[in-house]
């Protein structure tokens, strides 16, 4: 199971850049403020499973020892 989280890291980190990327492109083309907005909090989002992946993946891996 660790390493199934483990393998998923790369895959959150690839979903938080492309939000990111999205967001700022909507930002530099003067797009709409509310889907900017929508963006960096589903970016903020995606961070924070992606962190809880890497603990997971990090806690199932080495376990309490």
């Amino acid at each position: 199971m660790g390493q199934i989280l483990y393998n998923l890291i790369p895959v959150g980190i690839g979903i938080v850049g492309l939000i990111l990327i999205a967001g700022l492109f909507n930002m530099l083309r003067g797009g709409s403020p509310n889907v900017s907005q929508r963006l960096m909090r589903a970016r903020v989002i995606a961070q924070a499973l992606t962190i809880v992946l890497v603990l997971a993946a990090a806690y199932l891996i080495h376990g309490t020892g």
